[in-house]
């Protein structure tokens, strides 16, 4: 520190004397340019369909085919008719309990499956995860008719516990990929520092793995909820009755009063309350995984 007072004075004002930037030289200007052009299709390719949804969810029987995005008289009729012409609430009931079955069993089970791929040595590890994965590899159609068999044998056609079964099929090797992922990565001192407490194996796996797989777990569960919420195939080939039925089916099987006329704005209405809480869900585990992971690395 210098103890000349005018040497100190000058210091202090070179420190606050504001740093010139330099200018964008072309090729970074248009690199920033192209990259924020690139960004804005993305986004726009990606929202539109949604915002033309919501348009045209809005719009009456005459003006459903005008292409203004801002209806003129917009209303809510479509909305009405959803709920007063077929049971779209129970439908929704349904996706709700299927999709929310699904995410806790998937979890549960995954959750377990990952501490016994990840931390127990055993004879065959690899060759079982290796078999896991392949089974998420083959297409719905191609074990649709197996499944049909096993759904009838187990008596739940036409009931919500076939999709619950079925669902698990889609979920579950996902599930268990990821958390194997993150079980690996924790530290070994836990699990030794828990045994010689003498913690057992369900109190090590739910009370000290799963807080810190919580991340994890809420992004693997989100997306075996969407998988779940927006099945097709297996809910229309296990469902019969109209009581029964999902979401995306009851949306497939919306028909006009003629029955030959589709009623599009009503279409459209049910394909903004499904796509709702899928949003809604997206914007809230984001917020909860960026916090859960800034959490751990304060925490060191």
């Amino acid at each position: 520190m210098s103890s000349h007072p005018i040497a100190a004075t000058a210091a202090t004002t070179h420190a606050r004397r504001p740093r010139r930037t330099k200018p964008m030289s072309a090729a970074a200007l248009m690199k920033r340019i192209g990259y924020l052009a690139a960004a804005a299709a993305l986004v726009f390719f990606s929202v539109f369909p949604f915002l033309y949804a919501i348009s045209s969810s809005l719009k009456g029987r005459t003006g459903l085919f005008s292409p203004e995005m801002i209806p003129d008289r917009p209303t809510l009729e479509n909305y009405v008719a959803v709920f007063s012409e077929q049971p779209f609430a129970h439908n929704l009931l349904n996706s709700v309990i299927v999709a929310g079955g699904v995410v806790l069993i998937s979890l549960g089970v995954s959750l377990m499956a990952a501490w016994a791929l990840g931390r127990v040595q055993f004879r065959g590890r690899g060759v079982l995860l290796m078999t896991i994965l392949s089974a998420s590899m083959f297409p719905q159609v191609a074990v649709l008719s197996g499944m049909f068999e096993l759904v009838r044998w187990a008596g739940l056609y036409d009931h919500l516990g076939s999709l619950l079964f079925a669902d698990l099929l889609l979920t579950l090797p996902f599930t268990v990929w990821v958390l194997v992922t993150f079980m690996k990565q924790l530290p070994k001192e836990l699990e030794e520092a828990a045994t010689m407490d003498g913690v057992g194996v369900f109190t090590l796996i739910f009370k000290i793995f799963m807080p810190l797989l919580w991340p994890a777990m809420a992004a693997t569960g989100l997306l075996a909820f969407i998988a779940a919420w927006n099945e097709f195939l297996f809910a229309l080939t296990f469902t019969l009755s109209t009581e029964q039925r999902t979401v995306p089916v009851a949306i497939a099987l919306i028909s006009g009063p003629s029955g030959y006329e589709l009623p599009w704005g009503t279409i459209m209405a049910a394909s903004v309350i499904v796509t709702m809480p899928l949003v809604l869900l997206v914007l809230y585990f984001q917020r909860l995984i960026v916090s859960g992971l800034t959490a751990g690395a304060v925490k060191g």
